[in-house]
């Protein structure tokens, strides 16, 4: 049994929380230059200047990329061989977490669902805990915004639909969102599970890089497909026009029952904010 002190964790996650905010991620910024590239649309390409000049800006200042630093959303694999020492997992992920905003700067945006009364430190951290084989604590930070996170659906389909009825719903959901989630976007698409599954999974597909391509041909094929459907749509960078609406789809498929089909469409604004240490 391997034991990590929660002073660890603590100051791991606040330095995800701060990374996170200023550093867009590699995959991303080589996905805004091979879409500028391929533009025709010179409003399209004078976005992605500003986005990539935005990235660098942020990186240069120690500025956050966006003024909505979001919620702290965390997914963290668990070794079975580890144990931590001096408090608990949750309490110490919640600690850092609002250390990292404090001391980083970000803007706090958790408040109470009717009075709207700002909670002031950005609590609760938003954990999702998986339990893996090994000695190790995976921690995966994603600071999601409110903008794209109110475009996303979850949507019990009946079974009969099938791959149409999951293609028909992700095309209009982001023809929906038109400019709402500031495209270009990336879509985290969670089928299968049940209905809260189905929500964490489309989430978690968000986490795979871009260039990432799934193992499984068929679903690799699915998420081209809706990649190209999607950017036919011809909303573009910004809600300005173009070819560019989507950087990428991602499908994460899980096992469901009999009666149903659960279906979860998370989308992801081009500023997306997430990394990850391995303790």
């Amino acid at each position: 049994m391997r034991t990590i002190d929660k002073k660890t964790v603590v100051e791991a996650v606040a330095a995800l929380c701060m990374e996170a905010n200023r550093f867009l991620p590699a995959d991303v910024l080589a996905a805004f230059a091979r879409a500028k590239a391929a533009e025709s649309s010179a409003a399209a390409r004078e976005v992605f200047n500003q986005l990539e000049e935005n990235a660098a800006l942020a990186k240069e200042t120690g500025l956050p990329l966006c003024q909505d630093c979001g919620l702290g959303v965390f997914f963290v694999e668990v070794g079975e061989d580890v144990r931590l020492a001096g408090g608990g997992l949750r309490e110490a992920i919640n600690e850092g977490m609002v250390r990292g905003y404090q001391d980083g700067f970000l803007r706090k945006s958790t408040c109470d669902p009717f009075s709207r009364k700002n909670v002031g430190d950005n609590s609760p951290a938003i954990v999702h805990f998986d339990l893996v084989p090994g000695d190790r604590l995976k921690i995966t930070m994603m600071a999601k915004g409110g903008g794209s996170e109110n475009m996303s659906r979850v949507m019990m389909l009946a079974p009969a639909q099938g791959w149409k009825g999951v293609r028909e719903f992700v095309i209009r959901r982001v023809a929906e969102s038109g400019s709402n989630p500031c495209p270009p976007i990336i879509v985290g698409v969670g089928i299968g599970g049940n209905f809260e599954l189905a929500a964490i999974n489309s989430k978690k597909a968000l986490m795979r890089e871009l260039d990432d391509v799934h193992a499984d041909p068929e679903v690799a094929a699915m998420e081209a497909d809706l990649l190209a459907s999607i950017n036919r749509l011809g909303i573009g960078p910004m809600g300005l026009g173009g070819g560019t609406t989507c950087l990428g789809v991602k499908v994460k498929l899980a096992p469901c029952h009999l009666a149903s089909l659960p279906l979860a469409v998370n989308i992801q604004c081009h500023s997306a904010r997430h990394k990850e240490v391995t303790l």
